[in-house]
C-alpha cells in the first residue's frame, strides 16, 4: 500500500529532484501506487521510468521492472543508486561480487526495485526467487516488444503475462511506439484481454525537426548533416553492419569524433561504445538498430537515418532518441528505390501468413506516405496515431512547402492499368503497359491490346514509379502477399477509379525522377524479385523444418534461375542448374506450387487440364474472370472462382444456363455467368 507517510511529491523533490510532475505523470503515478493495472503510452523523454520508480518507493516489497536491454537497466540502477534508492540488476553482465549483493539485499528485504531481462523468465528458478521476494508491483518497459509482429519483437515477453497471473500482483506496462493493433496486443497478452486504465499521453515532440530526403550519394549527405551539426552527439542509423563501420571511418576522416556499433561486435566492445557514449560530449554513433533502446541521454542534438526505416513506429522510436532534454534537436532520414524494394523483400521472405504480410505492407505504405507527404509531416506522423495538430512550422516541408499538381488523371490510369489486367502485376509490367513498351511478356499476354497500352507515354518509366510511390504512399495499391508482388487495389483507390475523388501528388517528386538504373545491383529484376522472395520464404521453412543451413536446401543462384524461368513442370524443374534427381523428389513440388501460383495460366489444373483438350477453354474462362473480377465497371468486391471449379466448367459438355448455375451458385453465376456461357458455347 502507499506510504501515507511519504507523498509522492515530497519524494519527487527529495528522491529525484524534480519540483513537479511533467504533465501527465502525476496521474499515471498515482495510478500504479494504488495498484491499478496500468497500461502507459507516453512520448520518448516523457519521463515513463519515473512512472513506476516513484510508485516502488510509495508501495511496500519490490518492484520488479523487466526491460529488454542490459545497458539500460545497468544506467537506471547507477541513477537510482546515486539518489539513494535501494536497487540492482540481475544480468548476465553482473560480476559475481554484484549478483551476491543482489540477492543479499532481497533476501533482508531492502531492495526496492529489481530490474531483470524478460530472457531470465525463460529459467524455471526465476518465478520461484519472485514468489520468494516479496513482490509488490511488476512494470514492464518498452511494453511494445510484446508484440509478435512489431518492430522490436522480442519472444520472452510472452512470459510477463503468466508471471503476473503466478504472482498475484498488479502490473504497469509502458510504451512510447503502439498503434491501435500493437495496444490490442499487449492487453491481450499482459493483461488477458481485460483493459487495464490507460494513459495515452500524446505522441507529439514538437522540439524535433522532421526531414526526409531522396537518396542522391547517401554517404555524402550524410556526412554534409553531421558537418553542420559538429561538436554535437548524434547517431546514424544504418541497414547494415558494414555500412556503420564505413559511414563511421568516414566521419573520423572528416575529422569528427565516431564509432560504430552493430550486434555482430563483441560484448565488451559494444559496452565500451555505449560507455563512451553516456560520457563523451560530440561523440556519434553510427548504429544498426541493435543501438539505442531505452537511452537515457538526454543531450543527443541529432539522428540521421542513412536507411529507410522499418516502419513508422521504429522511425518514431529512432528519432526520439534525439532532444529528451526538451532542447531542440534534428532529424534527416534518407531514403531510395533499393531501401522500398529491400523492405518489401523482408516483408515476402517472412513467414508470417498472408493477413499479416498485408498488414506489413500497408504499414511500409504509411512509411512511404510520411516520406513522400504533402504537406506537413509532424501532422501526418500523428495522424498515423491517431492524434492532429496544426503545421508545425518545424519540419522540412513547413519550412519549404513542396510543389503540388492533380494526379487525378495519371493515378486513374495507373489504376485503369491493373484492373484490365486483374490485378495480377506488379509495377514493372504495369508501366511497360503504360509507356506502350512492348516486351516480349506483354505481348505474350495480350495486353498491347488493352485500351490502357501506351496511355501513359507524357511521363517516362522513372516518372511513373513515382506517381506509383506516391499511390503506395496513400495506401491506394499494396503488393498481394499471395501473388508475389502484383498490385492490389485498397477500397481507398475505388473513389479515385469512379471520378467520385481527385488526388494531388508531389511534383518535386515526379521531376526529380529519372530512368536511371539502381545504384546497388540487383540479383533480378523488378518484375521477378517478389517471386524470388516467395522461393526463399518455402527454403527458409523447409530448411528450419529440416534444421538445414538453406543453401543446403538450393544455393540462391538456383532460385534465381528459378525465378527468372519459372518452369511449368518438373520437367522443365529438372533442367535448372543445381536440381538434381534427389532434390526434384524431395523439394521439387514444393517449389513448383510456389511458381505456378504466381502465374495462374499454367496452374496444375491447367496442366492436367490440357491433357483432355479443354485447356484452350480453361484459358478463356480464365481471361473471361480476370475481366469481371470487380464487375462490369471495376468497382465491386474482388470475386473469383477457384482453379479447380474452373476446371470443372471447362470440362461441362453443355453451355446451358441452369447446369452452370447450379456448379457457380447464385453468386458467382450473376458476375460470370453470362461471360463463361459465351466461352462454352464458343468451344462447341
Amino acid at each position: 500500500m502507499p506510504r501515507d507517510n511519504a507523498p509522492a511529491e515530497a519524494l519527487l523533490k527529495e528522491v529525484f529532484g524534480f519540483d513537479a510532475f511533467r504533465p501527465g505523470q502525476g496521474e499515471i503515478v498515482d495510478a500504479v501506487a494504488r495498484g491499478d493495472n496500468v497500461l502507459a503510452i507516453m512520448p520518448t523523454g516523457g519521463g515513463k521510468s519515473l512512472c513506476f520508480q516513484l510508485p516502488a518507493l510509495l508501495r511496500d516489497g519490490v518492484t520488479v521492472v523487466i526491460s529488454p536491454l542490459i545497458a539500460l537497466m545497468r544506467d537506471q540502477v547507477r541513477g537510482l543508486r546515486e539518489a539513494g534508492v535501494a536497487a540492482g540488476a540481475l544480468t548476465s553482465g553482473n560480476t559475481a561480487e554484484e549478483t551476491d549483493a543482489v540477492w543479499d539485499r532481497l533476501h533482508d528485504g531492502s531492495l526496492k526495485l529489481l530490474y531483470i531481462a524478460p530472457e531470465r523468465l525463460a529459467n524455471p528458478g526465476t518465478q520461484r526467487m519472485l514468489a520468494q521476494a516479496g513482490v509488490a508491483l511488476i512494470a514492464v518497459d518498452e511494453a511494445h516488444c510484446v508484440s509478435q509482429w512489431g518492430h522490436d519483437f522480442r519472444p520472452d515477453y510472452l512470459r510477463i503475462g503468466e508471471l503476473r497471473r503466478d504472482l498475484g500482483v498488479p502490473l504497469a506496462a509502458f510504451t512510447a511506439t503502439a498503434d491501435q493493433e500493437t495496444q490490442g496486443e499487449i492487453v491481450q497478452r499482459l493483461f488477458d484481454g481485460v483493459q487495464p486504465e490507460t494513459f495515452l499521453r500524446g505522441f507529439d515532440r514538437p522540439n524535433i525537426h522532421l526531414a526526409f530526403s531522396p537518396k542522391d550519394s547517401p554517404r555524402a549527405q550524410i556526412l554534409r548533416f553531421a558537418a553542420a551539426r559538429k561538436g554535437r552527439s548524434g547517431i546514424v542509423y544504418c541497414g547494415t553492419r558494414n555500412k556503420t563501420e564505413s559511414i563511421a571511418s568516414a566521419l573520423r576522416q572528416e575529422g569528427h569524433s565516431a564509432c560504430h556499433y552493430h550486434g555482430g561486435m563483441d560484448a565488451d566492445d559494444r559496452r565500451h561504445v555505449e560507455e563512451r557514449f553516456a560520457t563523451e560530449d560530440g561523440l556519434i554513433v553510427v548504429a544498426t538498430v541493435a543501438f539505442g533502446m531505452g537511452v537515457d541521454k538526454p543531450d543527443i542534438r541529432w539522428v540521421a537515418h542513412a536507411d529507410l526505416p522499418k516502419s513508422i513506429e521504429a522511425y518514431y522510436q529512432e528519432i526520439g532518441r534525439a532532444g529528451r532534454d526538451g532542447a531542440p534537436a534534428e532529424t534527416m532520414t534518407l531514403y531510395g528505390p533499393e531501401d522500398i524494394r529491400l523492405r518489401r523483400a523482408q516483408i515476402d521472405e517472412g513467414n508470417a501468413p498472408p493477413e499479416r504480410r498485408d498488414a506489413d505492407h500497408g504499414r511500409l505504405n504509411a512509411l512511404l506516405g510520411l516520406a513522400e507527404a504533402l504537406g506537413c509531416r509532424r501532422q501526418q506522423l500523428l495522424r498515423y496515431f491517431g492524434e492532429t495538430s496544426e503545421p508545425c512550422g518545424n519540419c522540412d516541408l513547413c519550412d519549404k512547402p513542396p510543389s503540388l499538381f492533380d494526379g487525378t488523371e495519371a493515378v486513374r490510369k495507373a489504376l485503369s492499368a491493373a484492373l484490365r489486367t486483374g490485378e495480377s502485376f506488379g509495377m514493372g509490367h504495369l508501366v511497360d503497359i503504360l509507356i506502350g513498351n512492348e516486351t516480349d511478356k506483354v505481348r505474350q499476354r495480350g495486353h498491347d491490346k488493352l485500351p490502357t497500352f501506351g496511355v501513359g507515354r507524357e511521363l517516362k518509366r522513372g516518372q511513373w514509379q513515382a506517381v506509383f510511390r506516391q499511390m503506395m504512399g496513400f495506401d491506394l495499391v499494396r503488393p498481394d502477399a499471395d501473388r508475389h508482388g502484383a498490385l492490389v487495389m485498397t477500397d481507398a483507390a475505388v473513389p479515385i477509379l469512379k471520378g467520385e475523388e481527385q488526388i494531388t501528388l508531389r511534383r518535386d517528386m515526379i521531376d526529380r525522377a529519372t530512368d536511371r538504373r539502381p545504384q546497388v545491383k540487383t540479383l533480378v529484376s523488378d518484375e521477378d524479385e517478389p517471386l524470388l522472395s516467395a522461393l526463399k520464404a518455402k527454403r527458409r521453412s523447409l530448411a528450419e523444418t529440416a534444421s538445414l543451413p538453406a543453401y543446403m536446401i538450393f544455393p540462391d543462384r538456383t532460385l534465381i534461375e528459378m525465378a527468372e524461368k519459372r518452369p511449368e513442370s518438373l520437367d522443365a524443374m529438372a533442367r535448372i542448374n543445381g536440381v538434381g534427381a534427389k532434390k526434384l523428389e524431395r523439394y521439387g513440388t514444393e517449389f513448383l506450387s510456389v511458381i505456378t501460383g504466381a502465374r495462374e495460366e499454367v496452374h496444375p489444373t491447367r496442366m492436367k487440364l490440357a491433357a483432355r483438350g479443354a485447356g484452350d477453354v480453361y484459358d478463356a474462362l480464365m481471361q473471361a474472370q480476370a475481366g469481371l473480377a470487380r464487375g462490369v465497371d471495376g468497382t465491386e468486391k474482388p470475386l473469383s472462382c477457384s482453379a479447380s471449379l474452373l476446371a470443372k466448367v471447362a470440362q461441362m459438355r453443355s453451355d446451358r444456363p441452369d447446369e452452370l448455375e447450379r456448379l457457380l451458385g447464385e453468386r458467382r453465376y450473376e458476375r460470370f455467368g453470362h461471360a463463361f456461357l459465351d466461352v462454352l458455347a464458343s468451344a462447341d
